[in-house]
């Protein structure tokens, strides 16, 4: 479609080729030719994407029925507006509108007529909830806002709109607490926004990778979900939501390291026990990432820490392995990628069975036939196991990712390979941001009030303020 404006012509004829070729003679374009008062007129709409029951019952039937009303009032059960500017109209085409012009007018109408084919709002398959509300955003916009705003019903939650993509516009909404969030932070997330310059937005994805201080960290910078009530504690505590149109994620800006490790149940529950559930997940990611490279430096160099009939065992196991511990741990860890990759990418029933059976009959065999040891079975079991407690998929994958380059120091240095690569981590993670905050808050740098929110979660009447967001209005 042309950026240049073009006025639309007192012929019927001229707007409706302009249109045509405008959208390339597309084959789901229709035009309905309909007179009003002896004057020649025409319907325009794309087929694809507008409701043509109700063209044919709003406009369609009216206009052959009240032939002398005046044009406006045959369109009164219509949301309609007057324009000049055919590229306005192209949009509104392309938006399920329908267009309709006569002959000498210099205006025509635009008319809703949308088609809806919205998804039932159901509960995310990808963050289950045990306790809670059990809905999900979907595809549509605004009935993500509507659930928004029917968890927090506040005259302060604001929202603003922006539209990204020029050769495909899509919409965005930026959504924050206008008495909690921090000035500051909403124009540096709108700022952002304003700077993406593509020529279509396929997904949040996008805005994530064009909108984050470091694109080149395996750290996820922006928080994404698809539950409202996640998002809604957020908002509430100061946070900054996007959202876009056609995309059920929301993202939350912004991130810190250990709001990937809470979830709106551990709000739901006793304080007792979602510390203890908490807890857990931190020594999940501890060993997600550490226990294959811990093994392999053990058993190449440091054997000697182990009790003497422990050592015994693993040295029995590893004598008919011909191959070292770091190829051990490698092929292992492919093989369990390539089956985790496999199970998502095939039918949920079909999935299960591969994952199931693939794992028993290929863990089986290639034990027996002398590729792996038992213990190193046991290890990346474990590994794997650990991987799913962490509530978020993309600090998953990059947990999974690290592990191998911990892996690679551990095999040629020992633990003094594995303390080396620790430190390296922790020293990004204190010196990455997330829209200007500190990543690694409330470690680095530390906040007391903070650590009541972090590694276990104090009861809420000790949590007097908002501790995920040291930045905010209150």
């Amino acid at each position: 479609m042309s950026n240049q404006t073009q006025t639309s012509f007192p012929s019927v004829d001229q707007n409706s080729d302009y249109i045509e070729a405008a959208l390339f003679n597309t084959n789901d374009l229709k035009k309905r030719s309909i007179s009003f008062q002896g004057r020649k007129g025409v319907v325009l709409y794309l087929e694809s994407i507008t409701d043509t029951e109700l063209i044919e019952r709003n406009v369609i039937i009216p206009f052959s029925r009240n032939q002398d009303k005046d044009l406006s009032e045959l369109f009164t059960t219509l949301t309609f507006s007057l324009e000049t500017e055919l590229n306005q109209g192209i949009q509104g085409l392309l938006e399920g509108s329908c267009l309709y012009f006569l002959e000498g007018m210099s205006e025509f109408y635009v008319l809703l007529t949308p088609a809806k084919y919205e998804r039932s709002i159901s509960e995310p398959e990808n963050e289950g909830v045990i306790r809670g509300p059990h809905n999900g955003f979907i595809e549509q916009m605004k009935v993500n806002l509507y659930l928004i705003r029917k968890q927090i019903a506040s005259p302060n939650l604001k929202v603003r709109y922006f539209t990204l993509g020029k050769t495909v516009p899509k919409q965005v909404s930026l959504v924050y607490m206008e008495n909690i969030a921090n000035p500051e932070l909403v124009k540096i997330v709108e700022a952002r926004i304003q700077k993406i310059s593509l020529d279509w937005i396929l997904s949040t994805g996008f805005i994530q990778e064009l909108t984050e201080d470091n694109p080149f960290s395996i750290f996820p910078q922006l928080i994404n979900t698809e539950r409202p009530d996640h998002t809604s504690n957020y908002l509430l505590d100061g946070y900054v939501v996007i959202l876009l149109d056609g995309d059920p994620t929301a993202l939350i800006v912004p991130a810190s390291f250990f709001s990937f490790y809470r979830t709106p149940d551990d709000y739901n529950n006793r304080w007792m026990i979602a510390s203890f559930v908490r807890f857990i997940r931190l020594i999940g990611f501890v060993t997600a990432f550490q226990l294959p490279a811990l093994y392999i430096a053990t058993v190449s160099f440091h054997s000697n820490v182990l009790p003497l009939q422990l050592f015994f065992t693993i040295q029995g196991s590893l004598t008919r392995v011909p191959f070292p511990p770091l190829i051990e741990a490698m092929l292992l860890e492919l093989i369990f990628e390539l089956l985790r990759e496999a199970g998502l990418r095939l039918p949920s029933r079909v999935g299960q069975t591969i994952g199931i059976v693939g794992g028993l009959v290929i863990g089986d065999a290639i034990v027996k036939a002398g590729l792996v040891s038992y213990t190193m079975i046991i290890v990346v079991a474990l590994t794997a196991i650990s991987s799913f407690l962490i509530p978020s998929n993309e600090m998953s994958s990059a947990i999974r990712f690290m592990r191998f380059p911990l892996m690679i120091a551990a095999s040629l240095f020992g633990y003094i390979g594995i303390s080396f690569g620790l430190t390296l981590i922790f020293i990004h993670l204190c010196k990455l941001e997330s829209f200007g905050q500190p990543y690694f808050r409330p470690l680095s740098p530390l906040n007391s009030q903070g650590l009541k929110d972090t590694f276990v979660r104090f009861p809420i009447w000790s949590i007097r303020k908002r501790t995920s967001n040291p930045k905010t209005n209150k």
